[in-house]
């Protein structure tokens, strides 16, 4: 629970009383690779805080997963539009390595924000992050090519690259997996040619 306490004091100042509070109200779940934290068109029952282990989030659409986002330790994890309305989702998120959570419900989450010293604060600070993410992802989905949101998640994330699967990444970026490996295979030839 103390890297959920640090991400909080990252976000707001936590006071004794605070600790106290988030410990009670947030509980540590397991999710073994391949389980649901989300499972598409149900109700998202927590927000979370991933302590240990990667999460996938994706949209079945004609039977196919379309993968568009990542999330690993010290980040929160939920899927507000379902959350916050407690209406069913038409999203999933899925571990992709055996995961441990620091979860809240609904009822919980809005207990937090009254009785923490700024909670409020520190529920807008989260949603802000979540929000310009998931703009920047759409916003790179609509405007770049294969190739340069592959780029993108290189840099941004240098160290996903071993943990996740060709496959996940291919959808993440929008192509199938061969051509994925052209693309890699294409900037391994740029990298040899500057050398």
């Amino acid at each position: 629970m103390q890297q959920l306490f640090q991400a909080i004091r990252q976000l707001v100042p936590v006071s004794e009383h605070d600790e106290q509070v988030i410990g009670r109200l947030f509980t540590q779940k397991h999710y073994k690779k391949g389980a649901f934290f989300l499972p598409e068109g149900t109700v998202c029952r927590y927000a979370g805080f991933i302590s240990k282990g990667l999460m996938r989030f994706y949209i079945n659409i004609d039977g196919e997963d379309k993968t568009y986002g990542f999330l690993q330790e010290n980040q929160f994890i939920s899927n507000y539009g379902s959350f916050v309305p407690q209406i069913p989702s038409a999203q999933a998120i899925q571990a992709l390595e055996d995961s441990e959570l620091y979860v809240i419900t609904y009822t919980g989450l809005q207990q937090l924000y009254q009785e923490l010293t700024h909670g409020e604060r520190m529920g807008r600070i989260i949603i802000e992050q979540v929000f310009i993410q998931a703009l920047s992802d759409l916003n790179s989905f609509y405007t770049d090519d294969p190739e340069t949101r592959y780029r993108k998640f290189i840099t941004d994330h240098p160290d996903l690259q071993q943990r996740i699967s060709q496959y996940h990444i291919a959808s993440f970026v929008g192509v199938k997996p061969q051509s994925l490996s052209r693309i890699r295979k294409r900037i391994l030839e740029q990298r040899v040619k500057r050398s």
